[in-house]
């Protein structure tokens, strides 16, 4: 047995000393059983690639994962999305007593690393271990599977009405994202609590938790200007140039918009005679002499929001930049691209929060602080936390998401496990 494993196990081993009632010590004692076999579980799910654009391998993931929620009495269906250029989405129900709460878990099946990625396989170092998409979100995942079976094992999973998404996009998003995100939208609308299972949260050794992730929507600025030779740069025939209409501009944004929790970044950018965006949205190209005033130029970036009012007022006054104070001899035109919603810091979630904090008092386990929305990124959670109370980031702890080398920590995975189940059972007894 790996060292790795040992430390899992040793930590699940210590998990029912903190339980109370007779159903948490259970739901511990078939988390510290299990341990090995969610490992194990999460290695066979990292080696499938599943990278947003390979179809096959988004879909091999769902099959694995059916197969472990069809035991659990889940009624589960793979909701095709090849219309929006992507794999599906996975929706497993669980119909319980009908009394409680109605609770949404969501998660995702893709990762950012595609079959061409170098970073491919799982690989266990010490307590921690690497792989393509391991925390994000193929962790949380299996945190999701190890709870609702410890649920099933103590008797609480029966009357619990339980729906899971699993969204096979959310690393990259379809097109429409009006039908790649309907089926989510609508469990968000069938659901009293939402639970979402990308990373934990934790700073300095402290776990967070997630009431509010900020928006991601894109942004296109395209300038034009009149070309011709650098001598006449400034004057009334030619004017400026399409690059000094667009440093302008965004140079306005950067002096006058910030504020807390709202940033707006810029990814890439290009100005010469011509310069083109391809349609990717994330390839640029210029040519140009220095002694040939720019005819166009354009920039593209995002625009992250803590609330949808915060949001929509730094969409206006961007668009008042670009439109109003043109150099003389050009034009700017704006575009905005929708992308994530905020996941407002609302008081039902912070409620939330409050009775997760409650779980954590009676397993003995240190209360978890709000997370700083500024430091996390946007997720589906988002789309459904207008409609329903909503906590994120119940996932696996660990770190380098999005990068090579992407890593987490071992004995998060019972940890968690034991923390949702406990939390899931408890929710699901409450009245409607």
């Amino acid at each position: 047995m790996t060292h790795t494993l040992l430390a899992a196990f040793a930590l699940a081993a210590a998990l029912p000393a903190l339980a109370q009632s007779a159903s948490d010590r259970k739901i511990a004692a078939t988390v510290t059983a299990e341990t090995g076999r969610h490992v194990e579980l999460l290695e066979r799910l990292v080696n499938v690639n599943s990278g947003s654009l390979n179809l096959p391998g988004v879909t091999k993931v769902g099959e694995m994962v059916r197969a472990e929620l069809a035991p659990l009495g889940f009624q589960v269906e793979w909701i095709d999305m090849t219309a929006t250029g992507r794999a599906g989405h996975l929706i497993a129900t669980h119909t319980g007593n009908g009394r409680g709460k109605r609770i949404l878990l969501i998660a995702h099946l893709d990762t950012v690393f595609e079959p061409e990625s170098p970073f491919q396989k799982f690989v266990r170092e010490g307590e921690r271990a690497t792989g393509p998409g391991i925390g994000d979100d193929k962790g949380g995942i299996v945190v999701i599977v190890a709870a609702l079976r410890a649920m099933q094992a103590a008797g609480t999973l029966e009357g619990a009405d339980i729906k899971i998404v699993l969204t096979g996009d959310e690393e990259r998003t379809g097109a429409p994202l009006a039908i790649a995100r309907r089926d989510l939208i609508e469990a968000g609308r069938w659901a009293d609590v939402a639970l979402e299972y990308e990373n934990l949260a934790r700073e300095d050794g402290a776990d967070k938790g997630t009431v509010a992730r900020r928006s991601s929507a894109n942004w296109t600025l395209t300038t034009t200007g009149k070309t011709g030779h650098s001598s006449n740069v400034f004057g009334p025939g030619l004017g400026y140039g399409a690059a000094y209409e667009l440093a302008r501009i965004l140079d306005e944004f950067r002096r006058t918009l910030p504020e807390p929790n709202l940033t707006f970044n810029i990814g890439v950018m290009a100005a010469g005679t011509p310069a083109t965006l391809a349609e990717n949205g994330y390839q640029v190209s210029a040519g140009g002499k220095t002694n040939i005033i720019a005819e166009s130029a354009v920039a593209r970036g995002d625009l992250r929001a803590l609330t949808p009012e915060q949001e929509a007022k730094t969409r206006a006054a961007m668009q008042a930049i670009a439109a109003a104070g043109n150099l003389p001899g050009t034009s700017a035109r704006l575009v905005f691209q929708d992308g994530y919603p905020p996941m407002s810091p609302t008081a039902g979630n912070r409620a939330l929060l409050t009775k997760l904090n409650a779980v954590n008092r009676d397993l003995k386990l240190p209360e978890m602080a709000e997370m700083d929305p500024a430091r996390r990124g946007a997720a589906d959670s988002a789309f459904v936390a207008a409609d329903v109370d909503t906590l994120a980031g119940l996932g696996v702890a660990g770190g380098g998401a999005h990068a090579e080398g992407e890593w987490i920590d071992l004995p998060s995975i019972p940890l968690q496990a034991l923390r949702s189940a406990v939390f899931i059972t408890r929710l699901s007894k409450e009245k409607r």
